[in-house]
């Protein structure tokens, strides 16, 4: 039973990734993809379509190789879990907000091309990041 909480979509990014760190230097890169689905309406016989946006964030290493590798328009696949959280507003309103974390992100190659490049890390920095992962920080 475990692991049920699994998302997958294919979508078109609508906003360029923002990529920021927390006080500890673990890098979060946010963004948005839009998903649409089209149908015929059998009473008017016409095409109809609904986009959902879906807000994603990706933690450490992937976030800041989504940041690095990705912009505004570009089709990918995003797989990973489905998340809820508050916050307060800047006039003190409770919001609320569900996000996909995601733990793989791809191109989406049907129309378009990439190079994938492998990145080498140095061991120091991936010492110190995984110090970081231990410390199961909390997004946000």
């Amino acid at each position: 039973m475990a692991n049920e909480n699994i998302i997958n979509i294919v979508g078109t990014i609508g906003k360029e990734p923002e990529l920021r760190y927390t006080t500890s230097g673990r890098g979060i890169c946010s963004f948005s993809v839009a998903t649409n689905r089209k149908w015929k309406n059998k009473q008017n016989d016409k095409w109809e379509e609904e986009t959902c946006w879906h807000n994603i964030v990706a933690w450490a290493e992937l976030g800041e190789n989504a940041a690095a590798s990705l912009v505004k328009g570009n089709r990918v696949m995003v797989s990973g879990r489905l998340s809820n959280r508050s916050y307060d507003d800047r006039e003190g309103n409770k919001k609320y907000i569900t996000e996909i974390i995601a733990d793989n992100i791809g191109a989406e190659l049907r129309f378009a091309t990439c190079t994938v490049e492998r990145i080498e890390r140095e061991k120091a920095n991936t010492d110190q990041r995984a110090a970081v992962n231990e410390s199961n920080e909390e997004p946000f």
